[in-house]
């Protein structure tokens, strides 16, 4: 996020995971596989749920990253839910409240995909550079690839 390239991120989890390859009728035909999507040239799925709760996200911040600049704000304990429908994650939210995740240039944020999170715009001067890395099992359901690997 920067002064000129400015957004909101609304309450959500990660669902989508990128893969390799390109989904070809009948090659990755499995019901547990849903909302293929493709964004900056690469696939994206939604895998089934015990994949997503494997998974673990790490956000290395390139800049700091304070109160005015948009942080991360996350739902403590909601990774343990499972996949969460809109309402209840609303509903979670106002039960739980929210914990803004302020860090310094350099730090790093580890996270499971599945805990529910949200960012405002920010409203300081300062860019949030943020490098989004994903771990998970080196196998993957269904006939699916990492794009990335570690050997």
């Amino acid at each position: 996020k920067s002064a000129t390239r400015n957004w909101l991120v609304p309450l959500h989890q990660d669902l989508s995971i990128p893969v390799a390859g390109t989904p070809v009728a009948g090659q990755l035909d499995s019901d547990a596989l849903r909302g293929w999507s493709r964004k900056d040239g690469s696939w994206f799925v939604q895998p089934p749920a015990q994949l997503l709760e494997q998974l673990v996200a790490v956000r290395l911040h390139l800049d700091a990253c304070g109160p005015a600049d948009g942080p991360l704000r996350v739902v403590p304990g909601t990774h343990r839910e499972g996949i969460i429908a809109p309402r209840r994650a609303l509903a979670l939210r106002d039960a739980f409240g929210e914990t803004e995740c302020t860090l310094t240039r350099g730090d790093a944020l580890v996270l499971r995909p599945l805990l529910l999170h949200a960012s405002s715009k920010g409203n300081g001067h300062s860019r949030r550079r943020v490098l989004h890395f994903v771990f998970g099992p080196r196998e993957l359901p269904c006939g699916l690839r990492w794009p990335e690997a570690a050997v």
